[in-house]
């Protein structure tokens, strides 16, 4: 894995932390938010790739979308 998606993926760590925090809710198990995390940065470079987007600001979409459901 690339340099550039591991910090994509440090980044997405981050953001689930922080919507679950201000959410009120429990923080999952490192490996549980660390998997979610690459899924969801795998997901926003599938819909960059179709849509022609940032995959930073998808990504920061997915993350609110996932937290809320």
């Amino acid at each position: 894995m690339g340099f550039f998606k591991n910090q994509q993926i440090n980044v997405a760590l981050r953001l689930l932390a922080w919507q679950y925090e201000r959410n009120g809710q429990p923080l999952p198990e490192r490996a549980l938010l660390e998997g979610h995390a690459r899924q969801l940065v795998d997901d926003a470079h599938r819909i960059a790739r179709e849509r022609g987007e940032n995959v930073l600001v998808i990504l920061k979409q997915m993350v609110a979308q996932a937290i809320r459901k």
